[in-house]
């Protein structure tokens, strides 16, 4: 098990049990909420549980922190046993102490699965109106895109944003002249005739040989339609000038003009 997985899972047992000590006075809240809902919260501190208290006063502590429901909880969601505080509403206590780039993993994901609408995050956010960190939770919820598949890929969409590159299409289809699917990508930058793919730690599968012919007939073949492909892996994001550098080259090597096949917008 991934030193992170290991550590969100020993987060959910702790926040289970924080919940059954507390006996219906709290609700779990915050990353702790978010963890429970199945969103991945990379990089969010995991060290204590996060609760907010619905009846009496509490106390925090080295391993849990005990927030005051302002504004008032009012709908809570039950989960495994478990009462949460709405997904939107920890979405966006989550994220208010979190940097950018963090912030918008968190929301992409809860996007994607369907823990919290635009609309219902956009109401959360009228809560904490004037409240620290509420731009930054803003900014995120402005910028997510539940189509990411992956914190990497959320994180190295913001970085192409930081750079100035053009809005990518995310997860478009690729086909060929006949309509025959050739590749889902990561990014496209339709425009400039370049594919951008992340590269994470499961990208390939059961990384047989394979598996691994098969990625590379995939990409051989949107390069036959015209396409330049530059792959992207977690030691990129520290180098963002070296990655703009590469990916202007591969711009600066593609004719869209001379493109075949056709795309279908991304879902």
């Amino acid at each position: 098990m991934a030193a992170w997985d290991r550590a969100a899972w020993l987060h959910r047992r702790a926040a289970k049990a924080v919940y059954q000590r507390l006996a219906g006075r709290a609700v779990v809240s915050h990353q702790s909420a978010l963890l429970l809902y199945g969103v991945q919260v990379s990089e969010l501190d995991l060290r204590r549980v996060h609760v907010t208290r619905i009846s009496g006063l509490g106390r925090s502590g080295s391993t849990v922190c005990q927030h005051a429901a302002r504004p008032p909880i009012g709908e809570s969601v039950e989960h495994d046993g478990v009462l949460l505080t709405h997904g939107a509403r920890a979405v966006v206590e989550a994220v208010r102490a979190a940097s950018y780039p963090v912030a918008v993993s968190v929301v992409d994901q809860a996007l994607r699965r369907r823990v919290a609408t635009a609309e219902e995050l956009a109401a959360a956010l009228s809560l904490f109106e004037g409240r620290p960190g509420n731009t930054t939770a803003t900014r995120a919820v402005l910028f997510a895109d539940g189509r990411s598949e992956s914190v990497g890929e959320s994180r190295l969409r913001v970085m192409l944003a930081d750079l100035g590159l053009p809005v990518p299409t995310l997860q478009a289809e690729i086909r060929d002249e006949h309509g025959a699917l050739v590749a889902r990508v990561d990014f496209l930058l339709a425009e400039c005739g370049v594919v951008i793919e992340f590269d994470g730690a499961v990208k390939y599968g059961d990384g047989t040989p394979d598996t691994l012919i098969a990625e590379k007939v995939r990409e051989d073949r949107l390069r036959d339609l015209g396409y330049q492909v530059v792959r992207v892996s977690w030691p990129d994001l520290a180098r963002p000038l070296d990655l703009l550098a590469r990916i202007r080259r591969a711009i600066g090597r593609a004719q869209p003009g001379s493109i075949a096949g056709y795309v279908t917008a991304g879902r």
